[in-house]
């Protein structure tokens, strides 16, 4: 298997209604994730400013396996179940980084 990091974005649409709950819920993943997960190196999640229910996330994985085992874990599979009536739209797009940096 590759050791080649995994990049995605999902592109999220969420009902308007049940926006609250599902903010919760989504930064409850990614929290536990990155806590408990050597595999997901950063989980980060923004909303268009003029459109909040629009959320945009960006994934970063040391490599596919880290990504596949992300999938099955319970805090993933719990976000997944709790926020399924809420997603109106779901787009998930592998993407090349060109530049990344954080600080420590």
């Amino acid at each position: 298997m590759s050791r080649k990091p995994v990049v995605r974005m999902a592109e999220l649409e969420i009902d308007p209604d049940m926006l609250d709950a599902y903010r919760a819920l989504l930064t409850e993943e990614i929290e536990a994730s990155v806590r408990l997960e050597a595999g997901v190196l950063s989980l980060s999640a923004v909303s268009i400013r003029d459109d909040p229910n629009r959320i945009r996330i960006l994934e970063v994985y040391a490599d596919q396996d880290a990504y596949e085992a992300h999938l099955r874990t319970p805090h993933f599979l719990k976000y997944k179940v709790e926020t399924a009536g809420m997603v109106t739209s779901l787009t998930l797009l592998d993407v090349d980084p060109i530049a990344m940096r954080a600080k420590p």
